[in-house]
């Protein structure tokens, strides 16, 4: 006998005849209506009595629950080891470095639990790990334009980079001023390599123009290809007639952004926040004891951040009427992104995995938060 759900017309006549219907007609009514709609006896009794609401569309019970409390753990503490980075990049950082984890034991779960951590997607990661996120405040920067030389320093908008060779980088300058601009403070000269994200960091003393050329020449030392080209907004520090004759002896590409407009600079500028600030927030650093401090803490992080964080590059924008689609491509470390470029040589990248080789991501990760525990701030500056 083939049953059917009632409709609410019918349910409604229905209920009028058993609320008028003695005792023996209301048991035909609803023998009648068990029959119908297939409904179970105390269940259609509460709908004729007007009990519980008639619901037309499919039943949609709650999913089983796949992952467990042992999971959720888990994946909170794998996402403090990579510095809270997005799902998507999470899952990345895990398929490259679960297996290591276990090895060396830090990660200690069920072999259960191992299992649904390879195979966890990142949408569930996002919903696991939803109860644990933080917000940083947003602050204002105190770039300065300069006015120097700035004729014989081509603009570059974020159109013109041909952005499929290692080695062409954009850099700017993280303030460290605690929200107070008086005096002198310390600042953070930040290099990005467009095409592979590669990013280093160093601290300098205040944004003098020495101090930020000593610190360029430490950071060029330290990538892992030869500098090709530069990219600046047009602070003071950059523009000046130091830096223009050096790379002209270097044969280094010197270009600048457009006054005012920081989306010619989106690779650094990401940086900025993703790197810097998450590591020393928003503090007032103006000590040389302090931004020995943080040099030391960089000296880690790089390491940290270059060989252990996916990072995806924006790979088109599409318009849909009113909206613009973000395509990115598929995440990845910048040392990876380094063994996979044809420029870069075989003998750096057969030094890059000898470096990645004696690397372990959780120690770093420790080493870091005892660097940072001994960088006090300058409390008078904090707002």
């Amino acid at each position: 006998m083939s049953r059917s759900k009632p409709s609410p017309t019918y349910l409604a006549s229905l209920k009028q005849r058993y609320a008028r219907a003695s005792k023996k007609e209301r048991s035909t009514i609803l023998d009648e209506f068990v029959k119908t709609s297939g409904y179970h006896r105390k269940h259609a009794i509460a709908l004729l009595r007007g009990k519980r609401r008639h619901r037309t569309g499919p039943i949609r019970r709650p999913r089983a629950r796949v992952y467990t409390q042992e999971d959720r753990a888990a994946i909170v503490q794998l996402a403090e080891w990579f510095d809270q980075i997005s799902s998507k990049r999470l899952r990345v950082a895990m398929d490259n470095t679960l297996d290591d984890l276990r090895r060396r034991k830090h990660l200690r779960v069920s072999r259960e639990c191992f299992a649904r951590l390879h195979v966890i997607s990142a949408s569930t990661l996002d919903r696991l790990r939803a109860a644990a996120r933080a917000t940083v405040p947003l602050r204002r920067g105190h770039t300065k334009p300069g006015t120097l030389l700035k004729r014989q320093i081509p603009i570059r908008t974020f159109a013109d980079w041909d952005d499929t060779r290692p080695g062409f980088t954009e850099m700017d300058l993280v303030d460290h001023s605690g929200g107070n601009s008086r005096g002198e403070f310390a600042h953070t000269l930040n290099v990005t390599d467009v095409h592979t994200g590669w990013t280093e960091m160093r601290a300098v003393r205040t944004k003098a123009q020495k101090f930020v050329f000593a610190a360029l020449q430490v950071i060029r030392d330290r990538l892992p290809v030869p500098l090709l080209g530069l990219d600046s907004d047009n602070g003071q520090e950059f523009i000046n007639d130091q830096l223009l004759r050096y790379c002209d002896q270097e044969h280094i590409t010197f270009t600048r952004g457009r006054v005012g407009r920081k989306n010619d600079n989106p690779y650094v500028e990401q940086k900025n926040w993703s790197v810097v600030r998450r590591l020393v927030g928003y503090d007032r650093y103006d000590t040389q004891p302090q931004v020995d401090q943080l040099n030391r803490a960089y000296s880690v992080y790089r390491l940290y951040v270059n060989f252990f964080l996916p990072v995806m590059k924006l790979k088109q924008k599409v318009r849909i009427g009113s909206r613009v689609k973000k395509i990115y491509d598929a995440p990845q470390t910048p040392y990876a992104r380094l063994l996979a470029s044809p420029d870069v040589e075989e003998a750096t990248q057969a030094k890059l995995r000898a470096i990645y080789a004696q690397l372990d991501v959780v120690n770093l990760k420790r080493e870091i938060e005892a660097l940072l525990d001994a960088l006090k701030p300058t409390r008078s500056g904090a707002r």
